[in-house]
């Protein structure tokens, strides 16, 4: 018999079912609606939509490494409390988001949730299972994937358990440099700085000017300078500006473990050390629920969110 788009739909909203879920289920049915949804949950596939308007801002950030230190992933997967987070079954979901994304490359979230998983049907109704099984929402929040154009390694970090996670690509003209045991400790002490003291740019160059006029502007109208000649505010403006930028510059920053020399001259040093030109190219650091409003609850409200 032919499912129609129509009926997909409508098993779709009644049961926040995925695409594929909701026809297999109609084709399993042969068309009936009730037994489709009866289906649905005794698979644990119609409990998606009414977990979905729940706030997941738990969870982890997780990273995972090509064995060639080529390409690399940083994955944020939420979850609604951390009783579920510290669970086996959400840290093997996150390790199996992780690695697929590692491996199939998808550009976006919408692609990531449209390939195919390897246990059958697409992520998006992976994830959905996932959901029916561990009672909570869960979101795939973000992701980013780096590929190395080039000599060189990418290198992650995990910082609390899962609470911080930092990627970080660095490039060198001689690839044998790559495999050097005082590169690869840079690329992790530059990624524990990163994790630390929270850079936004890798250089001045990568500032938008945006950033700086829109602090330029908030300089200008402090009242310490109101009474100064124009000339000298925009002189102590500049300076003022000068010092915030270089805070938010990761190549500027004051080295975490020697605080006497910055991470540009920690890099210069051993790239002359190795006679090599070392580049840190990128880097993105998640931070678990960053901007994610979440209802405080007690450890006692979370075991019993489970038990119901």
């Amino acid at each position: 018999m032919t499912i129609t788009a129509a009926q997909v739909k409508e098993l779709r909203e009644k049961t926040g079912a995925g695409m594929l879920d909701a026809k297999n289920a109609l084709v399993e049915s042969g068309g009936d609606m009730e037994k489709a949804m009866e289906l649905l949950r005794q698979k644990g596939l119609a409990t998606a939509e009414k977990k979905s308007g729940r706030v997941a801002a738990d969870g982890l950030v997780s990273a995972l490494i090509a064995s060639d230190g080529k390409s690399g992933v940083l994955c944020e997967i939420n979850c609604e409390t951390d009783f579920v987070a510290r669970g086996e079954d959400f840290q093997a979901l996150a390790q199996t988001l992780t690695t697929h994304i590692l491996e199939q490359a998808p550009s976006d979230l919408p692609a990531l949730l449209n390939q195919p998983a390897a246990a059958g049907g697409t992520m998006e109704s992976y994830i959905a299972e996932q959901i029916g099984h561990l009672k909570e929402n869960i979101t795939v929040r973000r992701f980013v994937r780096y590929a190395l154009q080039g000599a060189g390694r990418i290198h992650s970090y995990i910082h609390t358990g899962g609470k911080i996670g930092v990627l970080v690509e660095a490039q060198v003209n001689n690839a044998a440099t790559a495999d050097k045991p005082e590169f690869q400790q840079l690329l992790k002490d530059v990624a524990m700085q990163i994790a630390s003291a929270a850079p936004e740019f890798v250089s001045r160059q990568g500032i938008p000017q945006e950033a700086i006029d829109a602090e330029t502007r908030v300089e200008l109208g402090k009242e310490d300078l109101a009474n100064k000649p124009e000339e000298i505010r925009q002189k102590i403006v500049a300076g003022r500006v000068d010092k915030l930028m270089a805070q938010r510059v990761l190549l500027e920053q004051p080295f975490v473990k020697d605080p006497s020399q910055t991470v540009a001259a920690l890099i210069q040093d051993l790239s002359s050390q190795l006679g090599d030109t070392i580049s840190l190219t990128r880097f993105t650091r998640f931070v678990l629920g960053e901007g994610i409003e979440k209802k405080e609850s007690n450890f006692a409200e979370e075991v019993m969110a489970q038990l119901k």
